[in-house]
């Protein structure tokens, strides 16, 4: 699974996951470009910026902040290859009728507003370009409602539609579209939420960006709007 001098572009890098996806495609030579919200984080994560590494401070809540990244990576590189959309946020404890409107609306911006947003910034650049590969983290708990995560759960499973859309509009233009479904992830912030649970058997931040790389590459050429279970031992 190569992807020598690709352009990643990964959103909320920062993060666990997006640290863990961003170790995965560096070890495939490929150029990223790592997307967060502010500069600080991502310095603190990757340390400073490399021929192979940029590093974009962006509000994608904010069409413009989208364009940036884009903009960014053309400047930088001449074209997109991959789009990780890996930002996102969780929460939950409300039932459907005592939901807030700060949490819906935190909830379904930072789920769905980024990723069209992202959308929007980049597919026409991929669509010049020849194709491209977009990867999207809906959520396992997505495929069904759960009690006291309704908002959570409406967001996620808003990507998963999302996901399926623009695989059915983009898969003959050469543009795979697909997104991974995970169960709990193993980070620092889940096992301080729940220090009884057992964390081997929750999903590895480095497994799950395995199959991220594995739907961004040509191997999985054929695969069109799926949704990829990513359960880990649970």
């Amino acid at each position: 699974m190569s992807a020598v001098d690709r352009t990643v572009i990964i959103t909320g890098a920062a993060g666990n996951l997006g640290k863990a996806v961003a170790d995965a495609f560096a070890k495939l030579d490929a150029n990223l470009v790592l997307v967060d919200l502010r500069r600080e984080n991502l310095e603190k994560v990757f340390g400073a910026e490399s021929e192979r590494r940029i590093f974009v401070a962006a509000n994608l809540l904010e069409a413009a902040g989208a364009a940036a990244v884009a903009r960014a990576a053309l400047t930088r590189y001449g074209r997109i290859d991959v789009l990780c959309n890996i930002a996102g946020g969780f929460r939950m404890g409300e039932m459907i009728h005592e939901t807030s409107d700060e949490n819906w609306n935190f909830l379904f911006d930072i789920n769905t507003r980024t990723l069209l947003n992202t959308a929007r910034a980049v597919v026409p650049h991929m669509l010049a370009g020849g194709g491209g590969k977009i990867v999207n983290v809906g959520a396992f708990a997505a495929q069904k409602g759960v009690a006291q995560m309704g908002a959570y759960t409406a967001s996620k499973s808003v990507v998963i539609r999302m996901t399926e859309a623009m695989a059915a509009e983009l898969r003959d233009k050469n543009i795979n579209v697909n997104c991974v479904l995970p169960t709990i992830i193993d980070t620092p912030e889940n096992r301080s939420a729940m220090p009884k649970a057992d964390p081997a058997k929750w999903v590895a931040p480095a497994d799950l960006a395995n199959v991220i790389v594995f739907l961004a590459s040509d191997a999985a050429r054929a695969v069109h709007g799926a949704a990829v279970p990513v359960a880990g031992l649970s």
